[in-house]
């Protein structure tokens, strides 16, 4: 692999390099051989001197020398200089040996070349650290901490942490396998991502088939009414046991509608549990559409509208828009049982921005009790359900969803007590 063949080249330069550095050394140790002429040049200038009146010490010190005055053929201190390789000549300033001059520099090149070696030695051990050194941190970010890297990023992606990244290093020996690594982290990412949509769709689709399926279930109960009330009515038309038989099967398809809704209901409201936002796509509309949801509501009871809607273009989900007016027309059925009047006027309201906008507010007005004021305000909030709901079934949705519906659309729903129930919805304008 080129990383390894890098490594091998680099440590083998080094290691030339350090050879190198011991070798030269090597070669440049050793004794300089001495200059005779030299020396006793020095000599003749040192008897000279000696007679012109110098003394031993100005001659010791002007030529970095020894000078011992005796006339013994064997000296002690002399014996040692021998010993050492110094270099021994006669002092004879007047033709008769009385002393010898002595010149111990071979000890100071031993001293030096002594010093030279350990320096060598030294540099070379230096050297090689270095190399060793610059070795391990090239294995170390090329092989060592990629490992690591894989390790902890295997870590990760099994605790399911799909956001943890896996660096990629220039000159790591695992680069190809590496980058493999982090394109698969990104499936992944997408391919769980698509789960957690299609699962949020479904849950979508059956909050909002189970919510569509309460209409005509209510409409196949209030048939149900119309014909138990009407059999009752023309029973003389019929026979005795031919008025049982339409009444059991009534009742029998009246119980099972009841049936359906409840199950309809505990479906719808298990699966808003874990839809943490219901989609809502706003777009441009005609605001006749919404004078239209009104005229389909006949199921309703008696639904007056008492002027037609301004004409324009309106901001809304058409389904969500729906949804909400059926929302707040069944509450109102459900809880006042009067005549429902609808009227629509054109308004406008401040924003944050301080810019005013204009909305076209829709009022739904029951002429029931009301809600109880301690009720009024939290009846909106999810799963909440007044004191006057007792013997009514639900579960506390219908205004929260209209509330959100209206709110995802860019609009806003207000709700008072004014001789029955009063629900605005506000829709913006386009």
């Amino acid at each position: 692999m080129r990383q390894i063949r890098n490594i091998t080249i680099i440590y083998t330069l080094l290691v030339i390099i350090s050879f190198s550095v011991v070798f030269y050394i090597s070669r440049h140790l050793g004794f300089e051989k001495r200059d005779i002429a030299n020396y006793n040049k020095m000599v003749y200038d040192i008897n000279d001197e000696y007679i012109a009146g110098a003394t031993i010490e100005e001659l010791e010190q002007k030529y970095d020398c020894r000078i011992i005055l005796t006339t013994k053929l064997v000296e002690k201190n002399i014996t040692e200089y021998y010993a050492s390789s110094a270099l021994v000549l006669d002092f004879a300033p007047e033709g008769e040996i009385i002393g010898k001059v002595i010149w111990n520099d071979n000890l100071n090149a031993f001293e030096n070349s002594r010093n030279s070696m350990i320096n060598g030695i030294l540099v070379a051990m230096a050297a090689f650290a270095l190399t060793g050194y610059i070795l391990i941190l090239m294995i170390w970010f090329n092989m060592i901490r990629p490992v690591q890297d894989l390790q902890n990023f295997s870590e990760e992606i099994a605790k399911g942490n799909l956001d943890m990244t896996l660096p990629v290093r220039r000159g790591n020996l695992f680069g190809n396998f590496t980058e493999s690594f982090d394109i698969m982290r990104e499936e992944l990412i997408k391919s769980k991502n698509r789960e957690i949509e299609a699962d949020k769709a479904r849950k979508e689709l059956v909050a909002e088939l189970s919510h569509d399926i309460k209409t005509p279930v209510s409409t196949i109960k209030a048939t149900c009414e119309v014909l138990d009330t009407s059999i009752r009515h023309k029973g003389t038309d019929l026979t005795e046991k031919d008025v049982e038989n339409y009444l059991e099967k009534v009742g029998y398809i009246s119980t099972k509608a009841e049936t359906i809704n409840k199950l309809i209901g505990n479906m719808f409201h298990a699966t808003l549990e874990e839809i943490d936002e219901l989609q809502v796509n706003v777009e441009e509309m005609n605001s006749l559409l919404i004078q239209d949801y009104f005229k389909e509501l006949k199921d309703y009871g008696n639904i007056i509208l008492e002027n037609d809607i301004p004409e324009c273009l309106v901001y809304a989900d058409n389904l969500r828009m729906e949804q909400a007016i059926d929302n707040v027309v069944a509450n109102s059925y459900k809880y006042a049982g009067t005549e429902i009047r609808v009227s629509f006027e054109m308004t406008e309201i401040m924003m944050e921005s301080e810019k005013t906008a204009q909305f076209l507010r829709i009022t739904i007005r029951d002429k029931g009790p009301g809600v109880p004021e301690n009720d009024l305000p939290l009846i909106a909030e999810k799963y909440y359900r007044g004191k006057n709901t007792d013997n009514k079934t639900g579960y506390g949705l219908g205004l929260y969803l209209v509330k959100w519906y209206m709110e995802k659309q860019g609009g806003g729903m207000e709700y008072y007590n004014d001789d029955g129930f009063v629900v605005e919805l506000l829709v913006k304008k386009v």
